[in-house]
């Protein structure tokens, strides 16, 4: 049977999602944990392989079993009391043998959090990025648009992408102001390696002054990430949501 866990986590504390050598992973902590608890050898599959100290409120991952003698409602309270307290096991849920965590996402949507003020909160250290200067709101929300729809992003994909292909659909970009907070949230069908951390770095730059909007569409024509800006730090990133299409 193929199991769907829905996780959260905080990535303070990890090299990313993606097992990796010689660092701890959040993908390295679930798998060890489930294999204590089933007492096999499990392997998983996430749908997002998010950065070192990036979070998520709705990441996707699969394993396969052939039984499971936990009932799946009772799985996350029998997971989460192996689980460190910064990542928990929401759901799971048997899925179709045909259903790949990755190939059926529809659309993914990701927060980005800004703290624009003299001085950082500690508190939020770990879930922003702290600007000092300060920021134009009107050029924030103007620039938002020239992101918006089917493009090529290989201006804004860092080195080290093992995707085939830099063309992306953006189908939603907003942006709140909430007293000194400055939240995006982005909606698309995938997101190339950094993509959104380099978006958000060419807005910052343009709400500084230190590009035109008129500049962001000639990021796009270079179609090469020397063209673009620096990566936005990624702290103040968070998956918060996974949509998959119809399952048949």
């Amino acid at each position: 049977m193929k199991i769907l866990l829905t996780i959260s986590y905080d990535g303070t504390n990890y090299f990313g999602w993606q097992r990796q050598k010689n660092v701890i992973t959040v993908q390295q902590i679930v798998e060890e944990k489930l294999s204590l608890l089933l007492k096999k050898d499990i392997k998983i599959t996430g749908a997002s392989r998010t950065d070192a100290k990036v979070h998520a409120l709705d990441q996707k991952a699969t394993f396969n079993i052939d039984f499971c003698r936990i009932p799946l409602e009772k799985f996350p309270l029998a997971i989460n009391n192996f689980l460190p307290k910064d990542i928990i096991i929401l759901k799971a849920e048997c899925m179709p043998e045909n259903f790949h965590v990755r190939h059926d996402v529809f659309k993914k949507t990701y927060r980005y959090k800004i703290l624009n003020s003299e001085f950082p909160i500690p508190i939020y250290n770990n879930y922003v990025w702290h600007i000092k200067n300060k920021l134009n709101k009107k050029m924030i929300v103007d620039a938002l648009p020239y992101f918006i729809g089917t493009k090529d992003f290989k201006s804004f994909c860092s080195a080290g992408s093992s995707s085939k292909s830099t063309i992306r659909t953006i189908y939603d970009f907003n942006v709140n102001f909430l007293r000194d907070f400055i939240i995006f949230e982005i909606t698309g069908n995938g997101f190339l390696y950094n993509m959104i951390r380099i978006m958000i770095s060419t807005i910052v730059y343009a709400a500084l002054g230190k590009i035109n909007l008129s500049d962001i569409d000639k990021i796009f024509a270079q179609k090469k990430r020397a063209a673009g800006t620096k990566t936005a730090p990624p702290q103040g990133l968070i998956l918060i949501k996974i949509i998959y299409k119809p399952i048949k």
